[in-house]
Formats: C-alpha cells, structure tokens, sequence
C-alpha cells in the first residue's frame, strides 16, 4: 500500500512493478511512479496520474497512449510502478475530482493537464454559523 494525495488521504495497492502488471477489469484512480534513485528504492516520483472506467483497457502496461513519456521520464521501462485506487461507490466524477487533487499535488511531468494548487481568501471569506467559527487554521497566501 501506498499513500498519496493531500496529507495522503488516499490508501492506494501497489506498487507493482508496471512491466508485469496486468490490472483488473475495474474503475479506478492510478498513478505511474518511477525509481529515481537507486540506493533508495522505496522513494519514487509520481510522474503521471489518470482514471478509468475500466483499468483492463488503459493499455498497461506500455499500449498507454503515454507509455512513451513515462519510459523516458523513467530511464527505461523497469523504473516504473503503478499503484491504484478502486473508490467503492465512487462515480466518474468521485475519481476525476482525485485525479485533479493528486495533479495538483504532484505535478507529474508526465500529464499534459495541470492543476495549480493555490488557496485564495476569497473563495470562503469570512463566515458564521450557529455550529461553527471561522476558519483558524493559518493559510498561506503568498
């Protein structure tokens, strides 16, 4: 298992090497990580993020419309992984809103789709309610 995402909420399998990689027929959140290091080969980069309806018709491991970019991000088609996310109950719109959280994150390198991980003030502003107080956690606004 392998957590990602914003204070890794997410509890991903993997990572399974993705040259011997044959995924299951479901839907799913995935992301592709390479080894950069090799005298530490638990630390790998997130270099591409995607979802499916079906993870058996993604092309894995190297039919991916994107093989091409990983491999070369990668230095060679045994530094890659996959690990993936089933999202029971979740519908296209549940893994495409992860997808979008995790390219924020991570920034992979690999996607041609970017999402900028910035936080403004005035998307919440100041507020009240009888259950809650403002916000008092401290943002950074720069």
């Amino acid at each position: 298992m392998i957590r990602l995402g914003s204070l890794a909420g997410y509890a991903f399998e993997g990572p399974r090497a993705l040259a011997g990689w044959t995924p299951s027929a479901v839907p799913a959140v995935y992301a592709i990580m390479a080894k950069d290091n090799p005298d530490r080969p638990q630390e790998m980069s997130v270099i591409y993020v995607g979802h499916s309806d079906d993870l058996s018709s993604e092309g894995f491991p190297f039919k991916h419309p994107r093989s091409a970019a990983w491999i070369k991000r990668a230095g060679g088609k045994y530094n890659l992984h996959a690990c993936w996310l089933e999202v029971p109950g979740g519908t296209r719109a549940h893994r495409e809103q992860i997808s979008q959280e995790l390219l924020a994150v991570y920034a992979p390198t690999c996607n041609t789709e970017k999402y900028d991980n910035a936080w403004k003030a005035e998307w919440i502003g100041d507020y009240s309610t009888p259950v809650t107080d403002a916000l008092t956690t401290k943002r950074n606004l720069t």
